[in-house]
């Protein structure tokens, strides 16, 4: 990956102790482009998994909560890893290929999740499990002009694709796996390109006028459009429905690890606190309590500076109410207003 390295740093990155580029010095264009345009964001310190073997689809449908066994080669989805008690690890998004599966997971969750997955693999079950992270760079093509920018490289999308399909498409020769979906609820595709390889796809596509993105934009707009990251909004404290992650949960299948606590909270309607976006009126931190009058009826768990001021994301109790309600963090007024990324709602296994 240095050779990545060196490229973004002559495009103006500004790097992290990780190797991680920042910033781009383009804020302006930036959110221009994901706005308008393309912008491109290098999340090569995400983890990949790859899961071989032919119980391989049985396997991740009985440890998370969205359904797999019949899903075709070319075909994904977003899933969580919960605890037994239906506590959320991370959320990840799974690639069916002929041979194996693909797992796209948070950054820094990819050998937790391997060694959570381990204790379920039994001497009987064909199933592998091995950590690509290292081997692969992951970027997000974000933004209206997406489908545009693959144009200009001579890659063609169909328009009746839906999130997560994918396919194996060559970019001047050099081998890439492109999906449906940037990440977040935003529109663009995701891209896994060996590591070896990585700059001249990254050279490729910011020559077709993609704007190369950094880490702080990306956690703005994760906060603005309302991703949970683990530490933040996934951790043991909350459950995939209060994290807002319907959309990635089957109510349909049978037993998976979490199953029952999941359907119970579902069918009786349960779910006492939910993931929302906060727009605040000044700085606040996460970790902070928020109140409606005197009453506790939150917590914070993320903040960025966004173009109109800060956003925040936190945790409200269901009974206090949602978008709209008037809150206080610390000293700081704030709004409760929906984020794109969230789904909510109660579903039967007949809806």
């Amino acid at each position: 990956m240095q050779a990545l390295r060196e490229l973004q740093q002559t495009q103006g990155a500004i790097l992290s102790n990780d190797g991680i580029p920042i910033s781009f010095g383009n804020a302006v264009a930036a959110l221009e482009a994901v706005s308008t345009g393309a912008a491109l964001v290098d999340r090569s310190h995400w983890g990949v998994i790859q899961m071989t073997g032919g119980d391989r689809l049985r396997f991740i449908h009985n440890q998370t909560t969205n359904a797999f066994t019949q899903r075709q080669p070319g075909e994904g989805c977003d899933t969580v890893f919960v605890t037994s008690t239906a506590r959320t690890i991370d959320l990840a998004t799974v690639y069916v290929t002929e041979e194996s599966l693909l797992l796209i997971t948070s950054p820094g969750q990819d050998q937790r999740l391997i060694n959570w997955m381990d204790r379920y693999i039994f001497p009987a079950d064909q199933v592998s499990l091995t950590n690509l992270t290292q081997d692969m760079a992951v970027f997000s093509l974000i933004g209206p002009g997406s489908a545009d920018t693959l144009k200009q490289l001579s890659i063609e999308i169909g328009t009746d694709c839906f999130y997560g399909d994918h396919q194996s498409v060559s970019l001047h020769n050099l081998p890439v796996r492109l999906a449906v979906g940037s990440g977040l609820g935003l529109p663009g595709y995701t891209l896994l390109v060996a590591a070896e390889a990585a700059d001249q796809v990254w050279q490729l596509i910011t020559d077709a006028a993609a704007v190369p993105v950094g880490e702080a934009l990306w956690q703005q707009l994760r906060v603005q459009q309302g991703r949970p990251a683990p530490n933040h909004e996934l951790t043991e404290d909350y459950n995939p429905l209060e994290a807002g992650l319907w959309q990635a949960i089957s109510f349909e299948k049978g037993c998976y690890i979490g199953q029952e606590t999941i359907a119970r909270l579902n069918t009786y309607q349960g779910v006492k606190q939910q993931l929302w976006g906060i727009r605040l009126g000044g700085t606040a931190q996460p970790g902070e309590s928020i109140l409606v009058g005197d009453e506790k009826v939150g917590l914070l768990t993320s903040v960025v500076e966004a173009s109109h001021g800060p956003m925040g994301l936190g945790y409200i109790r269901t009974k206090a109410g949602g978008a709209g309600l008037e809150v206080t963090v610390g000293e700081v007024k704030g709004v409760v207003v929906d984020v794109p990324f969230l789904a909510r709602g109660y579903l039967t296994a007949n809806s």
